[in-house]
């Protein structure tokens, strides 16, 4: 009986194990040239409820491999970026089966004619941004990303202060793949200054951003993403130019070279890709300044003429790897890093004609000086990013470190001369200054959709950042140097910025809403060490945003928007020293600067993503200026600070639309209308009011002509204009051109373009306010030709482009050397 019994279990698991006897499916994916495609998606779906039975990606020969599947009929479903899906015939699974190739369709050719007869404009408005299209621009060839910036919509470059302007606005947030660079104005130009094209792929504008974006720039958010590609295989570029300024009586030196090379590659679940850059720019500038003082009966007039050539070179590289754990999650990390270094020659001239009691007599000076400073910066990145089951599900960390060395010494050496030409003084100084900067950031985004019309955004953030800036002015008196008091300093600025964020969007057919809510704590402590002071601040600060889109017709939609937003001083303004800049100016920091706050409204009009017309209005408090410009009259010494002022009012008004002239000539208008308003009831003891009406436009012209030549046009134009104290009493204006001729199926690119033809870019103004009568113009180098040669190598298709925000992403602008 027990031998029975035996013999029966024994038969049951036998037949259990045959029952439930699991196969083996192999086969390969091949386009439609035979070609293997490496890293498909296959899944396996169970025949006839199509729910998922395996899934697995293919190798690097194209190859499948899966295991462990019941007998039964299936259908097989592959797919990847760049082919079109597609589904095989039900097929029976009954043990081991080596399916013969699967060919899927390539959409290259599809592709090839979109961007031959679409190719997209150098400018483009999308429904919450203006992006505009570097990577294939020929008008932006051989340009610096600053360059580039200056032929944007809405945006104006202030070259007199070094600032980027936004709808004629302040207090831009200009960020790197979603990373702001911790800088201060002045070297976020030199930053941008030694950016090539080559290194970018798109700019985006966003003017009011929700509240997944930190609070940081009362004007909006410019964000530059950087080429990075993750095509299939090993692919890459290389590229080199030349550019040369074009005007009389230069200096030899005034030019710019750059050599730049990408390089990525991808196998089974790694993506590797390294990108390095080395380049030089030489620019010169002339400054003309006129202003006048009055005090106990002597009169003068003042008449400065500077001469500035600067020379830089700047080795920049980047290596990073993301690894696909799984077809959820994706880790990554990323290593980057510049050394720069750049030196200025300046020689300047002052001219003082004075008049006490009717006696007129002239005196001048003259000053040579240089600078030298080189930079160093370097970061690290660890990122997490998983998709969950549920669709559009996702989680996000980001861990950064960055860090930032500036040192600089430079050298004022400077003779003064009486009437007759003869040297009665002679006055030796130095500064010498080292700083360094260290930031750490952390943050966490979440994406779950409560419901298919309604979703839910949350995150939170943390950044620390600790400067160090030592500076010390010295004098050569009695054959030694000798440290001036008052303008040596020791300055430490530590920052620390906690946030928390929510938004909600809703899908209510014609109607879209999305409000947010940001709420970012700031704790900052300013320490003079060498004068023995400390300015502390910390506050709460809630920034809520509301976005509702209104869909009017099949073709047309309303767009309203609200924002708050907030601008923090950066240490260089906060640092109290004295900077010599020459006998007769002083740039003086001001421990106790307020951040501004923003509130941004606006209503845009959109018709078939093309016409769009927009109407802003913001009112900034405390706004930051140079609104501590003084003149001392006795001294005759201006020093020149920035303080807080009642407040700014900007309204504006936009007008889009794209105009199709034939099938291979496009157009691309915009126009801007600007009214700035800016008050103080007590603006350094007496009430200041200021406004104007200002206007701005751009045109883009793209030719499409025969035998891979394309040819681009540009043209933008800035009226007159008012900003805090400061007018501009000038049209400024430039008109841009390039061409381009594409070789070896457009792998090999050849560039031609000119910047301001005519040579109108310049600067003139005045700063008028109580004692202070300044006239300035500023001449620098605007034209220029430069020639882009470009060739790209390897699988260039199947591109899948992944520019990822960082967590230090609300500070890392806000630093200066």
């Amino acid at each position: 009986m027990k031998t029975l019994f035996t013999l029966i279990a024994c038969l049951m698991v036998c037949g259990a194990s045959f029952a439930q006897k699991l196969n083996k499916l192999t086969g390969k994916i091949v386009d439609d040239k035979t070609v293997a495609v490496p890293f498909a998606i296959v899944r396996v779906l169970n025949y006839p409820d199509t729910t998922v039975a395996k899934s697995v990606s293919t190798n690097i020969d194209g190859e499948f491999n899966i295991d462990q599947l019941k007998s039964g009929d299936y259908v097989l479903s592959v797919s990847i970026v760049g082919f079109k899906s597609k589904k095989t015939d039900r097929f029976s699974l009954s043990g081991d089966l080596n399916l013969p190739a699967i060919s899927i369709e390539s959409l290259t050719k599809q592709l090839k004619e979109v961007s031959v007869q679409g190719r997209k404009p150098f400018v483009e408005h999308q429904i919450d941004k203006t992006v505009l299209n570097v990577e294939n621009s020929i008008v932006s060839s051989g340009s610096t990303a600053l360059e580039i910036l200056e032929k944007a919509p809405g945006v104006q470059l202030d070259r007199q202060n070094e600032q980027i302007l936004l709808n004629n606005k302040s207090g831009v947030m200009v960020m790197i793949d979603g990373k702001n660079n911790f800088l201060s104005a002045s070297d976020l130009t030199i930053y941008l200054n030694n950016l090539s094209s080559s290194q970018i792929a798109t700019i985006e504008i966003i003017t009011n951003p929700s509240a997944k974006y930190d609070a940081a720039g009362n004007s909006g958010i410019i964000n530059i993403k950087l080429k990075k590609n993750k095509a299939f295989g090993t692919n890459g570029s290389l590229s080199s130019t030349y550019r040369n300024a074009i005007r009389a009586n230069l200096p030899t030196n005034i030019y710019g070279s750059e050599l730049n090379f990408n390089l990525n590659h991808r196998v089974e679940k790694w993506n590797f890709y390294t990108n390095a850059n080395a380049s030089k720019n030489n620019n010169f500038s002339n400054l003309f300044l006129d202003r006048s003082t009055n005090s106990n009966g002597l009169q003068s007039a003042f008449n400065q003429n500077f001469q500035k050539i600067y020379t830089g070179s700047r080795l920049a590289a980047k290596v990073g790897a993301d690894y696909y754990a799984s077809e959820k999650t994706t880790i990554g990390m990323m290593l980057d890093g510049s050394t720069s270094t750049r030196k200025l020659d300046n020689f300047s001239q002052t001219f003082i004609n004075e008049t006490q009691a009717g006696v007129v007599s002239n005196n001048s000076l003259i000053q040579y000086s240089d600078a030298n400073t080189p930079n160093k910066n370097y970061s690290v990145n660890f990122n997490v990013k998983h998709d969950f089951k549920k669709e559009g599900a996702s989680l996000n960390f980001d861990a950064d470190y960055s860090g930032f060395d500036y040192s600089g010494l430079e050298n004022f050496n400077t003779n003064f001369y009486d009437e007759k030409g003869v040297v009665y003084n002679n006055t030796i100084i130095k500064n010498d200054s080292k700083t360094a900067i260290d930031i750490y950031a952390a943050k966490t985004d979440f994406t779950w959709p409560l419901s298919k019309t309604t979703k839910l955004e949350t995150g939170l953030k943390s950044t620390y950042v600790k400067t160090n800036n030592d500076f010390l002015s010295s004098a050569f008196l009695n054959n030694e140097w000798q440290n001036i008091v008052g303008q040596s300093n020791n300055f430490i600025y530590k920052e620390n910025v906690n946030a928390a964020y929510a938004n909600v969007s809703k899908d209510m057919g014609k109607w879209q809403i999305q409000a947010g809510l940001r709420a970012e704590y700031t704790q900052s402590t300013g320490t003079s060490v060498t004068n023995n002071t400390v300015a502390k601040q910390h506050y709460l600060s809630l920034f809520p945003t509301v976005f509702v889109s209104q869909k009017i017709s099949e073709s047309s939609n309303l767009r309203y928007s609200y924002g708050r937003r907030i601008d923090r001083p950066n240490y260089q303004q906060l640092n109290p020293f004295n900077f010599y800049m020459d006998p007769y100016t002083i740039q003086q920091g001001n421990p106790y600067l307020k951040p501004q706050f923003t509130n941004n409204f606006e209503v845009s009009y959109n018709y078939k993503s093309g016409l769009s017309f927009s109407l802003g209005y913001s009112k900034t408090k405390d706004l930051i200026l140079d609104s501590k410009t003084a003149q001392n009259d006795s001294t005759r010494i201006v020093t020149v600070g920035q303080g807080n002022i009642g407040s700014g009012q900007y309204y504006t008004a936009g007008l889009y639309f794209p105009l199709a002239i034939t099938k291979w000539w496009n157009l691309q208008n915009n126009f801007s209308l600007f009214y700035n308003k800016f008050n103080d009831d007590n603006l350094e003891g007496a009430p200041f009011m200021l406004s104007k009406v200002s206007y701005n436009f751009n045109i883009s012209s793209s030719i499409t002509l025969p035998d891979n030549w394309t040819l681009e046009t540009n043209f933008w134009l800035n009226s007159p204009r008012v900003r805090g104290l400061e007018r501009t009493i000038i049209y400024q204006n430039a008109l841009n051109m390039g061409v381009q001729k594409s070789f070896l199926d457009k792998a090999l690119k050849l560039r031609l373009n000119v910047d301001d033809i005519f040579q109108t870019n310049y600067w003139k103004g005045t700063l008028d306010y109580q004692n202070v009568n300044l006239r300035v113009q500023n001449n620098y180098i605007s034209r220029r030709a430069s020639f882009n040669i470009s060739y790209s190598f390897g699988n260039q298709n199947l591109k899948s482009n992944q520019n990822r925000k960082t967590a230090a992403d609300d500070i890392k602008n806000r630093a200066g050397g």
